[in-house]
């Protein structure tokens, strides 16, 4: 007698961009780690730091988004 403790549904798209949301996690991590520790070491330079942050993190956040598209995109 054989009993299921719990039933796996849904698609295999939605595991996918949960795994894949580490990368740009990590990389907003990185861009905001970085940038403070720029802002210590020259504070005179915020403005210049401030963009390339704003930059970096933009590029990061559209990767999430596309990879949240995609599984609705190719009907995974």
């Amino acid at each position: 007698m054989s009993q299921t403790l719990a039933a796996v549904s849904g698609s295999i798209a939605s595991i996918g961009y949960g795994i894949a949301a580490f990368g740009p996690g990590i990389g907003v991590g990185i861009i905001f780690g970085k940038g403070t520790e720029a802002l210590a070491r020259q504070p005179e330079a915020a403005g210049l730091i401030r963009a390339n942050q704003i930059l970096g993190f933009a590029f990061c956040e559209a990767l999430a988004l596309i990879g949240l598209v995609m599984p609705f995109v190719y009907g995974l």
